[in-house]
């Protein structure tokens, strides 16, 4: 009783946090013509209080992540344009694999009946690629445009993969998509769409990028059940 109190609790917490930031944001503000407006007063306000502004970006990329909420890939543009490539690596890669490990765990432990019924296909998918290639297929979901990042911590919560190796892998898969969001920021003036960050070129490097330590695993197998 005390334990389903606990997570009525937090359910809650996490409810309530969703409807203030969406009703307390004003509408746009994590739309790219309002962040290309207000670039230079955002910068100047990094300029004059750095550590306050980057720990204000850190936490509000975690909350947006956690709460599968749309805005992460322009905040990582809005970082880069910020912080810069390196502090903005820092920033971005932290929040962002914070926010996902904590998105995974309230699938795992708050919302598990509700993923099993809304994404009850794609929970098949996952689940056979986790048990079949474990953190390499992880590896690959995170760097091939195959589910949506918030899909992806929603349904890793009812896999058995570990937080510890969720976390790890999460920070790698997601690191090279980051850096090309962060580098793009230095010309956020010029960015009309952010169709125009990724390219089809772009996100074909990054399937193959993903699908090669499955292919490295299966030839692997192939060549130790060969040997034997």
């Amino acid at each position: 009783m005390a334990a389903n109190s606990r997570k009525l609790l937090l359910l809650c917490a996490l409810v309530g946090a969703f409807v203030v930031i969406y009703t307390q944001l004003p509408p746009g503000v994590l739309a790219l013509e309002n962040l290309q407006a207000r670039h230079l007063a955002l910068l100047h306000y990094c300029q004059q209080a750095p550590l306050q502004s980057a720990a204000l970006f850190f936490t509000l990329y975690v909350l947006v992540t956690t709460l599968s909420l749309p805005g992460a890939a322009l905040l990582t543009l809005l970082g880069g344009a910020l912080f810069g490539l390196w502090p903005g690596i820092v920033l971005v890669s932290f929040a962002a694999t914070l926010g996902a490990t904590l998105a995974m765990l309230v699938s795992r432990y708050l919302l598990r009946d509700w993923v099993q019924r809304r994404f009850a296909g794609p929970m098949r998918t996952v689940n056979d690629g986790v048990a079949r290639d474990g953190a390499f297929y992880l590896f690959a979901l995170r760097l091939m445009p195959l589910f949506p990042f918030f899909v992806i911590n929603l349904l890793a919560g009812l896999t058995s993969i570990r937080v510890g190796r969720y976390w790890w892998v999460s920070q790698l898969g997601m690191l090279p998509g980051a850096v090309v969001y962060l580098n793009a920021g230095h010309q956020l003036g010029q960015i009309a769409s952010l169709r125009d960050i990724l390219s089809p070129g772009v996100v074909f490097a990054f399937t193959l990028l993903g699908l090669l330590p499955l292919v490295i695993r299966w030839l692997f197998a192939r060549f130790s059940r060969t040997s034997s």
